[in-house]
């Protein structure tokens, strides 16, 4: 069981989710929430916001039975947490572009948070698509060397795909396919976060599986980060 800290709307439909405790896990990888101990029958995968020295913070849309009952939920509440689960997003250097479209913005923070730290990364920019408006406002230039977003557009045509080594997309699917085309082109590694229904988070159900070019894979252990070339064929 984990309390909850702070369970704040951001956004339409959008909440940011902050439980106490110490926390690992690595960006890109998703927690198993399960709001009661009854209904709904099975847990949600939610991808990590932040980790704190304290906390883990998960940044959700309330868009279904399971996650509009997690939006109600108050400071001082507990909910059931397993994880973290998955492959995150792998070891680069150089120069990185991280792209996001909606609610798929959410682990990019604890990605970008990551990849400043680290010194053989140079750039670290950051390219967010919001439907109507920021969500967070600038909290995103704290983890990004540049912070650049559009609103209500096609956020890839913000991106110089070419000046990057590595590209790190998370969001939209039709977004993250562009994304990929477009690293094929330049040379540019495009690593994408795939979204998907779970029940177990650890393989054992196969309700997560996708068809990649290397045969069917499961999202929830050999994801939900890919190479985009993988899934989308470049």
């Amino acid at each position: 069981m984990a309390l909850i800290r702070r369970n704040e709307r951001v956004g339409e439909d959008i909440f940011l989710l902050e439980l106490e405790g110490k926390f690992q896990g690595r960006p890109g990888q998703f927690f198993m929430i399960k709001v009661n101990d009854h209904y709904p029958l099975l847990p949600r995968p939610i991808s990590i916001h932040e980790i704190t020295e304290d906390s883990i913070k998960f940044l959700f849309k309330a868009s279904g039975e399971g996650t509009n009952i997690l939006s109600r939920k108050c400071q001082g509440d507990t909910i059931h947490l397993r994880g973290p689960y998955g492959n995150g997003f792998p070891p680069v250097k150089g120069k990185i572009a991280l792209v996001g479209g909606g609610i798929g913005a959410a682990p990019l923070y604890e990605t970008g948070k990551r990849l400043l730290q680290q010194p053989e990364i140079t750039t670290v920019d950051l390219f967010l698509g919001f439907t109507n408006k920021r969500v967070l406002g600038d909290k995103w230039e704290k983890v990004s060397s540049s912070f650049f977003y559009d609103i209500g557009g096609a956020v890839t045509n913000l991106v110089p795909v070419s000046n990057y080594d590595v590209i790190f997309t998370c969001g939209p699917d039709i977004m993250m396919k562009k994304m990929t085309a477009k690293g094929k082109e330049n040379g540019v590694s495009v690593y994408v976060s795939i979204e998907s229904r779970m029940a177990c988070g650890i393989g054992a159900c196969l309700a997560c599986t996708c068809h990649t070019k290397n045969g069917n894979k499961k999202v929830c252990k050999e994801g939900p980060v890919f190479l985009g070339e993988e899934i989308y064929g470049g």
